[in-house]
């Protein structure tokens, strides 16, 4: 099998794709639409994407490509927990520029400033990219913040272990495609993504679309809007639901059709999560 992924090689997403598929093709592709395009056109067998940062929040360029433009759902999910490290090329020991992504610089500030208070931040396109680039300029006083799997990759020294401020970081990754492929990860629940679209004359509209699964007991993990890109103040609204009674979720479906409620489905999808060595997830 193809597997197509947000690259470059060491990426979170490179690590992900490595644990989940460890004997397929993989392909890097260099942002989250080509990723997706890249199943649409017949290149690859799956495309695995991030949805979600427990701290950050949503993946916006995921979410929006997938309801207004793509007919392919999540078939999987993959949680991976996200830990940084400050890395430097072999032997060197001074730093005056550390390079990342802003995202991991922000949660390794609190670090930076109490032991490089004085280097220069540089941003990057992703912490692979940073990885890459200061291991490509071995004679500069460079650092960088990445995953480990990027140090391993770049043949980096990791200086500084979990620098990241918050312990509590995971990002959610979908594995879409057709029909669910094996995966080596044990598995813990199911969920299904679903994004409503409400009715202009329907009062209360959004109550009552919820409404459907909570009089029956189902629970919603999230619900979340997003601008429907066709007026100011219009949205569409995203809830991921517990797939566990699935015949209740499908009597609740049919009544959101029954009041006018429309809705396209996301995925319906088992969730498996990574368990790094020595970092059980509490």
């Amino acid at each position: 099998m193809k597997i197509a992924y947000l690259g470059p090689k060491g990426s979170f997403s490179h690590h992900v794709v490595k644990t989940a598929f460890p004997d397929e093709d993989l392909l890097a592709f260099a942002n989250i639409t080509d990723v997706i395009k890249a199943y649409e056109n017949g290149l690859v067998d799956y495309s695995v994407v991030p949805v979600e940062n427990s701290i950050e929040g949503s993946v916006h360029e995921t979410l929006d490509y997938l309801f207004h433009q793509a007919s392919i759902q999540a078939v999987a999910e993959i949680v991976q927990p996200i830990h940084q490290q400050l890395m430097v090329v072999q032997g060197q020991s001074k730093i005056e520029k550390i390079f990342s992504h802003p995202q991991a610089l922000a949660q390794g500030k609190k670090y930076i400033d109490d032991f490089y208070p004085n280097v220069k931040i540089e941003i990057t396109a992703s912490t692979a990219y940073a990885a890459r680039f200061i291991s490509e300029h071995p004679e500069q006083p460079y650092a960088a913040i990445a995953p480990k799997s990027s140090a391993m990759e770049y043949g980096l020294e990791v200086i500084a272990e979990d620098i990241q401020e918050m312990e509590a970081n995971y990002t959610r990754f979908w594995v879409l495609g057709t029909n669910l492929p094996p995966i080596p990860l044990k598995t813990e629940t199911e969920k299904m993504t679903l994004a409503l679209t409400l009715p202009d004359n329907l009062p209360g509209a959004l109550y009552k679309g919820l409404s459907t699964f909570s009089w029956r007991g189902i629970n919603l993990t999230k619900i979340e809007s997003r601008p429907l890109k066709t007026a100011l103040g219009e949205y569409f609204f995203i809830i991921d639901v517990e797939f566990t009674e699935k015949e209740l979720v499908h009597f609740a479906r049919k009544e959101l059709e029954a009041i006018g409620i429309g809705y396209k489905i996301l995925g319906s999808y088992p969730i498996y999560t990574i368990v790094e060595k020595g970092k059980e997830r509490r």
